[in-house]
């Protein structure tokens, strides 16, 4: 099995394992926050139910994205991730616009008076305790394997940390006598998420929209150390975070055989893969170098 597939295998593994974590967190929480009324609660409990509906788009993104490269996609299909972290954060906006609704319903009046028990507090001290191993344990898992998905999907369940601290001291608040401190927290819950929301789509338009992945002048620097390259320029990088593609104009000495500059240019890849680890594929320009001006220490 290749590294790409292990890679791949590895994060499925990480988003089957978060989905099933998700789900118990979202119904527990989900299903007290009807019985009691809490507006906080259902915000949270929808909070975690969309984290769960995250999971699996991420697993069908990463489906796709392990696929070999093929006669229709010669680059591969490593952008499907790109794809499913996307739909993370649509998925985030729509849950933003949902519990956003319901605080203002609770606010305005329109829902039920909010029980606050023993019960309430434990079901989300509980969730708490999981969001935050599986936030933790997720986003270690996203940056070892290079993963937009599981980073993604680990800035969503932060977002979810975040929202149960709240509607805890919501819970304390409205136990001491103030009603509208749940339809608050709602609120806050709806911009975290919205919040949330954006900073993964912003992602997501950074490897869509081909911004510069590596520093160029890095690369430069590394392919220059290759003996036989006299200059480098028009350094460019492009695609996901885990598969970055790289062109470059390297320079030879004029007269450089066929043989010579295509041994050149196979060290040039070597050299940059070998620097960085995220890189696919490298393509390199050959082009002789440029003659020292005349009248110059170098010229004729």
């Amino acid at each position: 099995m290749t590294p790409s597939h292990d890679r791949y295998r590895s994060i499925r593994n990480v988003l089957w394992v978060v989905l099933a974590l998700n789900l118990a967190v979202a119904l527990a929480k989900l299903v007290y926050g009807m019985i009691s009324h809490s507006a906080a609660m259902e915000a949270d409990g929808f909070h975690s139910l969309f984290d769960g509906a995250s999971n699996i788009i991420g697993l069908v993104g990463m489906w796709f994205a392990a696929r070999p490269a093929d006669d229709d996609h010669p680059y591969g299909h490593s952008k499907y991730e790109t794809f499913a972290a996307a739909l993370i954060g649509i998925l985030l906006v729509v849950a933003g616009y949902t519990v956003g609704k319901g605080a203002v319903d609770s606010l305005s009046g329109r829902g039920l008076p909010t029980e606050v028990t023993t019960i309430s507090f434990v079901i989300m001290v509980g969730t708490l305790a999981v969001n935050i191993l599986v936030t933790t344990w997720e986003r270690r898992a996203g940056k070892r394997l290079g993963s937009e998905v599981l980073i993604a999907d680990a800035s969503h369940t932060l977002s979810d940390v975040m929202v149960s601290i709240g509607v805890i001291i919501s819970l304390v608040v409205v136990r001491l006598g103030w009603e509208q401190a749940d339809g608050i927290v709602a609120l806050i819950v709806a911009v975290v998420i919205l919040r949330t929301a954006l900073g993964i789509l912003r992602g997501v338009l950074h490897t869509l929209g081909d911004a510069a992945r590596l520093p160029a002048d890095a690369l430069a620097a590394t392919a220059g150390g290759v003996t036989g390259v006299l200059g480098c320029h028009a350094v460019r990088t492009r695609g996901p975070e885990s598969h970055v593609y790289v062109d470059l104009h390297v320079q030879v000495a004029p007269g450089t055989t066929i043989e010579r500059g295509h041994a050149i240019a196979h060290e040039v890849e070597d050299s940059l893969r070998g620097a960085y680890g995220q890189i696919t594929d490298v393509v390199v320009h050959l082009e002789p170098a440029s003659p020292p001006p005349t009248g110059s220490p170098d010229g004729r």
